[in-house]
């Protein structure tokens, strides 16, 4: 085959799997509790920072007139997250120790940058939520909470930070414990572990702490390396979402290749396929991977796909396998509302589903989250920016959405604004919930 379907097909992870495989990571937590600090913390004593970066760290550190350096720096990186001593917009760090590597995303605390906690938790398999000891649980951790909840994050790591600030007091880590994970079961959560530390001197997020001998447990560190990884997205079914036709001659004849990046499953020649939402079927007779034909793909690698028939298939359809969704013009989602300009009933958008772009109206807001007392408030008329509420949508054409707790990628979607392009909400589909009727 040549280098076409390659380059189209795309380069799928095939570096040599360290024994504990990706974690996906996400620190949020209130304004000031040590978010960027902790990220800074870990990264230095993982020896992840290069020796010129930590120089310009300690450069900066010095004209504040700080006498170590300020770890936070090495994720603060706008300038006006410098200047105001807060985080912003969402910092991605990589870094690996022996056992596990580790994609990082250090979310924004204030509330008026949820929206971006959002983005940085959505594709999470783990978030650590700080608290400050000194402050104890407030609003902004539970809201967080909340939204690691509805984003199916499956382990949460509550870190109790500066606990040097309180004299590394037992009673003090046990009561902020206890009443988190009694909040967390009101709110989703299901696995949540408990850490005392500091990471501004370095207590329990790397090497034991010998001022905290009461605590029995795990460093930040030896959790993450260890924290089992969720379902494994071959293990689910098959979602190839269509991204690109690709024609190539062969022959006397021209073979139609599908390519795209699998969102979930197994794809081996041989196996029947549905392509959704048209319903037609098929059977794989050729994958290609990097430009090699192969017998078998998995996600998330990026793969083109030859079928035994010569179907009318395009992009934004997606190659399934049963059980296979079953396409929808209406259902029930939750959105996260991303633009400052409020998002109101009956608006006309353009809703983005893997691959495929559709028009779709806002039928119904059918209620708004009041996440700090735990209520669903009914039947609003508007959303505006940092909500997350229920709604009805209504598509132009069917989607082939699956329930965003059986599958995270085909079943989330966009809003799109159809005048300027901006992305409005951020959904996922819920098509078990009974949201009431306005």
């Amino acid at each position: 085959m040549s280098t076409d379907v390659a380059e189209v097909a795309g380069r799928p992870d095939s570096s040599p799997r360290l024994s504990g495989g990706l974690l996906r990571l996400a620190t949020c937590g209130s304004v000031d509790d040590g978010k960027s600090t902790l990220v800074g913390r870990l990264l230095y004593d993982t020896r992840s920072v290069l020796a010129d970066q930590m120089a310009a760290i300690e450069e900066a550190s010095r004209r504040r007139g700080q006498d170590g350096p300020d770890l936070a720096l090495l994720t603060d990186g706008l300038r006006a997250e410098r200047e105001q001593g807060i985080t912003i917009d969402v910092a991605y760090r990589y870094f690996a120790t022996a056992r596990r590597r580790f994609i990082l995303a250090d979310t924004p605390g204030h509330v008026q940058y949820t929206r971006n906690m959002v983005t940085g938790a959505s594709t999470a398999d783990l978030a650590v939520i700080l608290v400050d000891a000194r402050n104890g649980v407030v609003a902004q951790t539970l809201r967080h909470g909340a939204i690691t909840a509805l984003l199916r994050v499956p382990h949460v790591v509550l870190a109790v930070n500066k606990m040097d600030a309180v004299g590394y007091q037992e009673s003090t880590f046990t009561a902020i414990a206890s009443e988190f994970t009694e909040r967390a079961g009101e709110l989703g959560l299901t696995d949540v572990v408990a850490i005392p530390m500091s990471a501004l001197v370095g207590d329990n997020i790397v090497e034991p702490s010998t001022r905290m001998d009461w605590y029995g447990g795990d460093t930040l560190l030896s959790h993450l390396e260890g924290v089992p990884l969720g379902a494994d997205a071959t293990g689910t079914p098959l979602r190839l979402p269509v991204q690109y036709v690709i024609r190539q001659p062969a022959g006397d004849h021209v073979e139609r290749w599908l390519a795209g990046q699998l969102a979930s499953g197994l794809l081996r020649v041989g196996d029947p396929v549905v392509v959704q939402p048209a319903g037609a079927t098929s059977t794989v007779v050729g994958l290609s991977v990097l430009g090699r034909e192969t017998d078998v793909a998995w996600a998330p690698q990026s793969v083109a796909v030859r079928l035994a028939d010569d179907l009318d298939i395009s992009r934004g359809e997606i190659l399934t396998a049963r059980p296979t969704p079953q396409p929808l013009r209406r259902f029930t989602a939750t959105l996260c509302h991303l633009d400052d300009r409020p998002l109101r009933t009956g608006q006309r958008v353009l809703l983005k589903h893997t691959t495929r772009t559709v028009p779709a109206v806002v039928e119904q807001i059918s209620y708004r989250m009041d996440i700090a007392i735990a209520r669903h408030l009914p039947c609003q008329d508007t959303l505006s920016a940092n909500d997350i509420g229920g709604v009805r949508i209504r598509a132009a054409e069917p989607l082939a959405v699956d329930d965003y707790v059986e599958n995270r990628r085909t079943g989330s979607f966009l809003l799109i604004d159809p005048q300027d392009g901006a992305t409005l909400s951020a959904g996922m589909v819920d098509t078990k919930a009974e949201h009431p009727l306005c």
